[in-house]
């Protein structure tokens, strides 16, 4: 497996997509291997797509574009206006609500963090905010929407892991909160020291507060319909795709009537490219996989770690900080595709539950989207901004800390994670 993994090194340093180079590389381990037949790279290929479940990812992407097509993402800003701009450095704690308003309607950090980068942006810099501080709370606040129900992380690292989906939505919830307060005190601080002012100065009536809750209600009960549905029984994790589809074509057609014939192609069209990108990577992972399964690499990760130490939050400590160390090189879907067959029999080893585990694995590898020098959120916020990476760095810490202590507080805490899936599954 070394030449495999230092094929995929240097295929990913030459520039080559993701996916191709996963599969490149996976195709390698059958040619060190000849006594395989190389049908089975082909085989396993095939057999990726068909599963059902990852249905699922291909209707949340469609049921995000036409969400976001349908005039809710700017009810939601006047929203999280409403919520929080009379805080210090208010357009940032907009920012910041507005991820985790955004979390069930986007599932993408990427897509979130480019969106409000546009929109709140220069708003930012021209109200004395820095490029670097404006960049970096509209990056990291994007690490709330694929926490948030229905993230597409949880979808594949349920998938490959055999873990209920419905408990890692419900799971997601509670992290996401906390997510959301660290960050918010964190641009707090940073707003308070540097007298940045707040985006209105007058508190909000009671006619704007419940306009803009009703307004911004369909996606605030977005999530709340699919765990129902989930808990209820009444949908699979594929048809709550479907439903969700259904939902945003009902929203932004009938309720809000904002969803024109040019936008629906526009989604469908969107739509087409991201699930392209997405399946063709979890279907050449399979090739990658297999050899590291072959090779009985999880056994052999799992024996490590326990030698090192049988204490899980020990493990746990030391398996987030690998996946964000290499999160800074490799894409978050990546590490979830790659790395849950390898992590989570290490941790069902050692005792630990696997929704909590999934919720911590997928907040540090998401923490990679935010950070040098790949980090594709990172650039598209600083190429919209026009801001350099270094001192998006440099203004950055104070909110890496934050991400870093509520990651640490969710190792040692799995009640945080734990406490919603138990009592709405048992």
């Amino acid at each position: 497996m070394l030449l495999v993994v230092i094929a995929f090194v240097v295929l990913l340093a030459m520039g080559m997509p993701v996916a191709f180079a996963i599969g490149i590389s996976g195709a390698l381990f059958f040619v060190q291997h000849p006594e395989l037949p190389f049908t089975i790279p082909v085989q396993v290929t095939v057999s990726q797509t068909q599963n059902f479940a990852l249905l699922a990812v291909p209707l949340f992407i469609l049921a995000g574009n036409f969400l976001n097509r349908s005039g809710l993402t700017s009810r939601l800003v006047d929203l999280a206006s409403v919520l929080t701009g009379r805080m210090r450095g208010g357009l940032a704690q907009i920012s910041v609500t507005l991820s985790a308003l955004m979390g069930g309607v986007s599932g993408s950090a990427i897509a979130d963090a480019a969106m409000q980068a546009r929109m709140l942006g220069s708003e930012m810099t021209s109200r004395g905010m820095t490029r670097g501080f404006a960049a970096g709370v509209l990056s990291f606040s994007a690490i709330l929407t694929p926490i948030v129900p229905p993230g597409i992380g949880m979808i594949l690292y349920g998938t490959i892991g055999n873990v209920s989906i419905g408990r890692l939505f419900a799971a997601g919830i509670v992290p996401a909160l906390l997510l959301w307060l660290a960050l918010s005190l964190a641009v707090w601080l940073t707003a308070r020291a540097r007298g940045y002012p707040p985006q209105r100065t007058t508190r909000p009536t009671l006619k704007e507060a419940s306009f803009a809750v009703r307004a911004g209600i369909w996606a605030l009960l977005f999530p709340v319909f699919l765990l129902l549905g989930l808990r209820m029984g009444v949908f699979t994790p594929s048809e709550i795709g479907a439903f969700a589809v259904l939902y945003a074509i009902v929203i932004g057609s009938v309720v809000y009537r904002e969803l024109s014939a040019r936008g629906f192609a526009e989604a469908l069209e969107t739509s087409l490219s991201d699930v392209g990108a997405v399946m063709v990577l979890i279907a050449l992972s399979a090739i990658f996989s297999y050899g590291i399964v072959f090779e009985q690499i999880p056994a052999a990760v799992s024996a490590f770690v326990v030698g090192i130490s049988g204490n899980l939050e020990i493990a746990m400590i030391l398996i987030v900080a690998c996946v964000i160390a290499i999160g800074f090189f490799v894409d978050a879907t990546v590490l979830i595709i790659i790395l849950t067959p390898i992590l989570l029999p290490t941790i069902r080893a050692l005792g630990g539950d696997p929704v909590h585990f999934g919720i911590v694995f997928i907040v540090a590898a998401t923490i990679g989207n935010f950070t040098p020098p790949v980090g594709a959120a990172m650039y598209a916020v600083c190429t919209i901004l026009d801001c350099r990476v270094g001192e998006y760095t440099r203004e950055s810490l104070g909110l890496l800390a934050a991400v870093a202590l509520v990651a640490l507080a969710l190792v040692f805490l799995p009640g945080l994670v734990l406490f919603l899936p138990d009592l709405l599954f048992g």
